[in-house]
């Protein structure tokens, strides 16, 4: 044994060792590079230079489309908790707790009142973060809680959708949340409010087939992925090869399935113009900047 090398150097580099988040850097799922976490957060988790749009919670997604990150939480009404007494590896009760424990949410719709843009807005955002944005009694409440909350301020109603489609766990009752959102768009549009949908990625199953491709403007973001099951699945159903791009915002929107596809950055003015065009509200001008005073030579 070297004593030297076997025990000394060892000792010298872990006193040398500096310890750095594991969080410090993201990997660009598209292009692969490194990006300083930071940077992402700033420019509202979107890869600088790729522009791959990454996920976000709900309450950052609240943050980023209210004036100046500011909203009113609306309460959600309480379901019964594992109804059916499901089990598979985990008991449905215990996939709850983790999920909850994981996100701080009661389940995976967060709605929001408050201004986009000087308009005021109901928000109903979607998180994947909580057992993949599945739709269960309790997400379905809280989508006929936010159209009930719009239809009392009188707003549009708009929702983020993310999600991977119905919650196997709650069964048939999880289907039934089908019908149900599909019947508070019936009273939105009954009231001549707006009801758009922002679909993001990924937006698939039960939830594109109800209220996801029922809004009045069908929004997506850059690069989402939208369809009723995964590529995987139909390519394996059909046995032929998918085009590419198969099932993405871009190609959805030339095909006529998605009316814009529209950046982040842009969300919350695209929404208040939207708002106001369908509510025939005046649009807001905004006051122009002030010249900036010329700066004096130095004598």
């Amino acid at each position: 044994m070297n004593w030297i090398s076997e025990v000394v150097r060892p000792r010298i580099k872990t006193l040398f060792k500096r310890e750095s988040p594991e969080n410090l850097w993201i990997k660009c799922p598209d292009s692969g590079q490194m990006v300083f976490h930071k940077d992402v957060e700033a420019n509202g988790y979107v890869i600088p230079g790729s522009e791959h749009h990454m996920r976000v919670t709900a309450p950052e997604r609240l943050r980023l489309t209210f004036d100046d990150g500011k909203w009113l939480d609306v309460a959600l009404p309480e379901v019964a908790i594992d109804p059916l007494k499901f089990r598979d590896e985990k008991r449905y009760v215990d996939r709850l707790k983790d999920a909850r424990a994981k996100t701080g949410m009661q389940d995976a719709f967060k709605i929001g009142y408050g201004r986009v843009k000087g308009l005021p807005m109901t928000l109903a955002v979607q998180d994947f973060h909580f057992m993949g944005g599945s739709l269960g009694m309790a997400a379905g409440e809280a989508f006929v809680k936010g159209a009930e909350t719009a239809l009392d301020k009188k707003t549009p109603y708009v929702v983020f959708a993310a999600s991977g489609g119905a919650r196997m766990q709650e069964g048939i009752l999880s289907l039934m949340q089908l019908p149900r959102t599909t019947v508070a768009v019936r009273r939105l549009r009954a009231a001549g409010l707006p009801y758009f949908v922002v679909l993001t990625n990924p937006t698939t199953g039960g939830v594109t087939a109800s209220y996801a491709m029922l809004g009045d403007v069908h929004i997506a973001e850059p690069g989402a992925l939208i369809g009723f099951a995964g590529p995987r699945v139909i390519e394996q159903t059909i046995r032929e090869k998918l085009p590419d791009g198969f099932q993405r915002s871009e190609y959805l929107k030339d095909h006529g399935m998605v009316d814009m596809v529209v950046h982040r950055r842009d969300l919350p003015e695209t929404l208040a113009r939207l708002g106001r065009l369908l509510t025939k509200q005046p649009v807001v001008k905004e006051e122009p900047a002030a010249p900036a005073r010329p700066v004096a030579e130095a004598v």
